[in-house]
């Protein structure tokens, strides 16, 4: 292996198709064979870098097997700015190429760290923007009386409503950050306003 190619979505429910497909693109622009290739898929939050797969790549740097990371893009990695600034540091460090499809860039050098910084900066405000809008559309949820917790699962545990997906939309949330937050699958989000909307 000289490439690892690194993917990942929040949960389980989400796919990592289309991620996969950027990066096979960007591969066979490159004129790179997939027998160079290792991929690396995680579905877990970029909260951490506490992740199955994340922990594989990592060993296969530490143990020099990898000479270029692809990701799609870069807060694949993680989203928070200083331990996502320390990964790709060690990484350059140890002279890998580092490259993200989507945002059409090439990590190495003082120019691309500058980027790195700046884009990954830029994560952790949309992640905490998400958060607060999150927040937000709960109280309002609480206020229309269509936030409930059930009782038979852990304390906390939100029960999926139409009406909670509704107010969780209205108040400025995306469809997936929907179903991330609430762990059910965009097209179940999609089905929940279109029960509203009747």
């Amino acid at each position: 292996m000289k490439i690892a190619a690194y993917i990942r979505v929040s949960t389980v429910s989400q796919n990592l198709a289309g991620q996969k497909a950027a990066i096979k693109r960007w591969l066979k622009g490159q004129g790179i064979s997939d027998k160079h290739v290792q991929w690396f898929e995680d579905k877990k939050s970029g909260d951490n870098t506490d992740r199955p797969a994340f922990k594989a790549m990592q060993q296969a740097v530490f143990d020099g097997q990898v000479k270029t990371i692809v990701v799609y893009k870069l807060d694949r990695v993680s989203r928070k700015l200083a331990e996502g600034l320390n990964v790709l540091q060690d990484w350059l460090d140890k002279g890998i190429r580092v490259v993200s499809v989507t945002q059409q860039f090439d990590f190495s050098g003082s120019t691309g760290k500058l980027v790195a910084a700046v884009l990954l900066g830029i994560a952790e405000m949309e992640q905490e923007a998400r958060r607060e809008r999150q927040q937000d559309g709960i109280e309002q949820a609480k206020k229309k009386g269509v936030y409930k917790t059930n009782g038979d699962r852990r304390r906390g545990h939100r029960k999926k409503t139409p009406k909670l997906v509704a107010t969780l939309y209205a108040d400025g949330m995306s469809a997936s950050e929907i179903a991330s937050d609430l762990q059910i699958a965009r097209s179940t989000v999609y089905k929940y306003l279109g029960e509203v909307a009747k």
